[in-house]
C-alpha cells in the first residue's frame, strides 16, 4: 500500500465534519474536483468505501469511522510534534516525561518540580497522572522517562531508588463515632462501611491485602476515581476511608470529616521512582530522577535509596 500524505488526511477530517465535499473543498481551499480525486484515489489505494454518496452530502462508511479515528490521532501527534520543535527552536534544551501516581502528584511532586523547574528554566517537563500499575507499565515499554509509584507494587526489571514515604490515616464523618480516636488500627474500622478507589488502584490493593493478612473482612460500599470523590462520600456520611495524610488534611477546612492516625506498620507507605535504562535517559532526565532522588534524603536523613 502507498503512503497516506497528512494532506489527504486532513481533508478526509474535514469531509467527515461537514458532511460535505463541497464545504470541505471550501473550508480547505481547493477545487471540489480535487477534492473528490483524492478522495477517490484514497479508497482506491485502500480498497474500501470510505464515503456513502447521498443526495444532500456524505455519511462514512464503517471502514470511514475507523480511518477517522487515525486520521485525528495522527494530525494530533503531528500537532504536538511541531509545538514541541517549536519550543526547542525557542530555546527548550531538555524534554522530560514523568508518569506518577495520584500520591505522589498532590503530594509532593508540585513542590519538587517547581525547584527543579526554577533551576533550569529552558527545560520541558510532561507530567500526566497514572495509577502505579499503569505507571510501571509505560516506563517498561519506554512511554515516560520516569515512573513514580507506590512501593508495594511489582517493578519488574525497572531500575528503582527510593523517592517519598507518606502516613496513611482513617478519614471520617467528623461525627462518625470513631471521630474522637486519638489513632486507631485498620481492624479498629472495619464494622464500618468503607468508600475507596477503583480495583486497579494500588492503594486499594494494599488496602485489602492488609485486611486479608489480618483475617479482616472489608465491607467496600462504594469504589470512586479519586481521592476528592472519596472525601466527599465520607462527608455525606457513606462510610469512611483510607487516605495519605498530607491528601486528608487539604480537605478537613472544605468538609465536614475528621482524619484520624493509623497505628499499623504497613500504614507508612513508600513511594518510588522507577526507570528502564538509566544510561538510555538524556542527560537532563538523570539530572531530574538525581534530584528527586535526593529529595528523600533531605526529607529524610539516613533513608537508604534501593
Amino acid at each position: 500500500m502507498r503512503r497516506i500524505d497528512f494532506v489527504t488526511l486532513k481533508l478526509f477530517v474535514s469531509i467527515a465534519a461537514e458532511r460535505s465535499l463541497t464545504r470541505a473543498a471550501e473550508r480547505e481551499h481547493l477545487a471540489l474536483a480535487a477534492v473528490s480525486k483524492r478522495i477517490s484515489d484514497l479508497e482506491s489505494q485502500l480498497g474500501i468505501t470510505l464515503l456513502y454518496r447521498q443526495h444532500k452530502g456524505v455519511a462514512l462508511t464503517p471502514a470511514g469511522h475507523a480511518l477517522l479515528h487515525h486520521a485525528r490521532n495522527m494530525l494530533d501527534n503531528l500537532r504536538q510534534l511541531s509545538a514541541d520543535m517549536s519550543e526547542f527552536s525557542e530555546g527548550v534544551k531538555g524534554h522530560v516525561r514523568i508518569y506518577a501516581n495520584t500520591s505522589a502528584v498532590i503530594e509532593f511532586l508540585p513542590g519538587d518540580l517547581s525547584v527543579f523547574c526554577r533551576a533550569h528554566l529552558d527545560v520541558k517537563i510532561d507530567l500526566e497522572e497514572r495509577i502505579s500499575s499503569e505507571t510501571v507499565r509505560a516506563v517498561s515499554e519506554g512511554l515516560t522517562d520516569i515512573g513514580i509509584f507506590a512501593g508495594h507494587v511489582p517493578a519488574g526489571d525497572l531500575h528503582v531508588y527510593s523517592y517519598r514515604h507518606d502516613q496513611l490515616v482513617l478519614v471520617t464523618p467528623s461525627e462518625h463515632p470513631l471521630a474522637g480516636c486519638e489513632r486507631l488500627a485498620l481492624r479498629d474500622a472495619v464494622a464500618y462501611d468503607f468508600i475507596g478507589l477503583q480495583q486497579d488502584a494500588s492503594l486499594h490493593t494494599l488496602l485489602q491485602q492488609a485486611a486479608l493478612q489480618q483475617g479482616l473482612s472489608l465491607r467496600m460500599r462504594i469504589q470512586v476515581r479519586s481521592f476528592e470523590g472519596i472525601c466527599r462520600m465520607i462527608h455525606t456520611g457513606m462510610g469512611v476511608g483510607m487516605l495519605p495524610e498530607k491528601v486528608a488534611r487539604t480537605y478537613l477546612s472544605a468538609l465536614d470529616i475528621a482524619v484520624i492516625p493509623l497505628t499499623d506498620v504497613w500504614a507508612r507507605r513508600e513511594l518510588k521512582i522507577g526507570v528502564r535504562d538509566v544510561e538510555g535517559l538524556s542527560v537532563i532526565a538523570r539530572q531530574l530522577l538525581e534530584y528527586l532522588v535526593r529529595r528523600e534524603e533531605v526529607s529524610e536523613p539516613g533513608s537508604p535509596v534501593s
